[in-house]
């Protein structure tokens, strides 16, 4: 893996001047030289009470912070952070969903005054510079093994954002997508359904072992395989593509006996398997109902518009955000956030959900 960097700097507000020692002895009279000993709570000093509570009266009025402060309080609201992205940059537009997450992540940088780099994923693992130079790091999505490790290495504090590492107290904000997928199927088999299919793919991203397991796929194939009702053949995996879900569709709906629901891994997918279904004449969702996960954008607007289970990508960017802030203030403690993730129930599945 290689990586390649873009810097982004949303936001860059002009800061004052900061207060010295000097400011404050002019406001009250005194040499500079007693403002610092009177702040620093020198008891040999010789002054009056009135004038101590004076300079220290002053100092609160004009908010004046040590240089240690002012460093430290830099540390925790200022300063430049990395994105460092486990996608290609065009790979990352195609995907609505860490569209999504790194929107988040650039509006809690704006509103917290963080300027940021982005550093996105090639060949080959970047110089161990480009993390040293900044004051944390956000590692947004999949990390191998050799870029989890090259992190921990190199990075003075790194979030996890959608991933959650092995490694015991490292700082996290994800969703359960396992949970997410049996509470889905636990609801529509309330509902009613019985043979659901599954289309989705193998691994969670685009490179890397292809035998790595994918959550949904695992819980689906896990939950069905409890309750006697899994069928090898209403389970296909291809690509993370629209194209792939309605390859995906056709093969599945090929059978002599079409499923009850079909459910995709996400809502790009889902676009692809609409294409499959309407290609043959099928109605959604008397003929076969929909549901997936992400809910994008387009989710509302598809017809008709799909049951999708939504994921907080965006939230999850403000959260990581606000990990790497809590670090940067001197909290020692991994945190590990995990966001709910809710169903968002429309007009591909039957009956509606109350």
């Amino acid at each position: 893996m290689q990586w390649d960097m873009q810097d982004m700097i949303p936001f860059e507000p002009a800061r004052p001047a900061a207060v010295t020692l000097k400011d404050i002895a002019s406001a009250v009279g005194v040499s500079a030289a007693t403002v610092s000993r009177v702040l620093n709570f020198d008891d040999t000093l010789s002054v009056s009470d009135k004038t101590r509570q004076s300079i220290i009266e002053t100092a609160e009025a004009l908010k004046y912070a040590s240089p240690r402060q002012r460093k430290r309080a830099q540390r925790g609201t200022a300063g430049k952070i990395a994105l460092v992205h486990f996608l290609r940059p065009n790979e990352e537009l195609s995907d609505p969903y860490y569209v999504a997450l790194r929107l988040g992540i650039e509006k809690r940088c704006a509103l917290r005054q963080l300027d940021y780099v982005m550093v996105y994923q090639t060949d080959s693992l970047p110089e161990a510079r480009v993390l040293q130079e900044v004051a944390g790091v956000i590692a947004i999505g999949w990390q191998s093994p050799e870029a989890e490790d090259w992190l921990r290495r190199h990075a003075r504090h790194v979030v996890f954002a959608d991933f959650a590492p092995a490694a015991y107290g490292l700082d996290c904000a994800v969703h359960d997508l396992q949970e997410a997928t049996v509470r889905l199927l636990e609801t529509l088999a309330d509902l009613g359904y019985r043979r659901m299919a599954f289309a989705g793919w193998t691994d969670h991203h685009s490179r890397g072992s292809l035998d790595m397991p994918e959550k949904r796929r695992t819980a689906y194939q896990a939950w069905m395989l409890q309750r006697g009702w899994y069928e090898p053949a209403l389970c296909q995996l291809g690509l993370n593509t629209e194209e792939s879900g309605y390859k995906l569709t056709l093969h599945i709906l090929s059978a002599a006996r079409r499923p009850d629901i079909l459910v995709t891994a996400n809502d790009n997918m889902a676009v692809g398997a609409y294409r499959a279904i309407h290609q043959l004449g099928l109605t959604i969702p008397s003929d076969i109902a929909v549901a997936s996960f992400n809910d994008n954008s387009v989710a509302r607007f598809m017809n008709p518009p799909l049951t999708t289970v939504r994921l907080p990508a965006e939230e999850i960017g403000e959260t990581a955000v606000d990990l790497v802030l809590e670090r940067l203030a001197g909290r020692d403690l991994g945190k590990r956030v995990v966001l709910e993730s809710k169903i968002v129930w429309r007009a591909s599945t039957l009956p509606e959900h109350p």
